[in-house]
């Protein structure tokens, strides 16, 4: 099985719908690292009284949407790496990284996503104990089930790779 269906199947619409995924996650950082307020209270961690376990600083918003968004362009790089696949890498003009990079990259940014769904088992993820907070209900809603989903489909991605 290709990476992508270059005829744009089923699977490149996953793709798609990932990346789209991605790019709304990174926006909505880059918002609050340029002082936007909306949102931000509910997505993070608190306590059961309210108090906020820590306050992201413009910086620390920016550099998870850089990390959002190094995710898609690791994501494009494949696609064109495996557009010209049958150049060799050293010939190969779209040959960003080394293969072995794709080979293990999407496992690693999947098991990052499985890890964050499962949780530290106290204010974050399904196996949480703090579940009645602004926060909890939304991870336990939408964050979680939606970082299982990120995971899997990169798992699927790494699956599809190496076959």
């Amino acid at each position: 099985m290709a990476f992508i269906d270059i005829q744009f199947g089923w699977q490149g619409i996953l793709i798609l719908i990932l990346i789209l995924i991605l790019f709304t996650i990174s926006l909505l950082h880059f918002y609050w690292a340029f002082g936007g307020k909306w949102g931000i209270e509910k997505s993070v961690p608190s306590k059961e009284d309210g108090t906020l376990l820590f306050v992201p600083t413009p910086f620390q918003s920016a550099l998870v949407g850089f990390g959002f968004i190094l995710m898609i362009v690791f994501i494009f790089s494949k696609i064109i790496h495996s557009i010209y696949s049958s150049i060799s890498e050293l010939e190969n003009p779209a040959a960003f990284l080394p293969s072995w990079m794709y080979d293990y990259g999407f496992w690693v940014i999947g098991g990052i996503f499985i890890i964050r769904a499962i949780g530290d088992f106290n204010y974050v993820g399904f196996f949480k104990k703090v579940k009645n907070t602004n926060f909890g209900k939304l991870d336990s809603n939408f964050f979680s089930p939606l970082c299982l989903v990120i995971g899997v489909i990169f798992f699927w991605m790494a699956y599809t790779i190496q076959t």
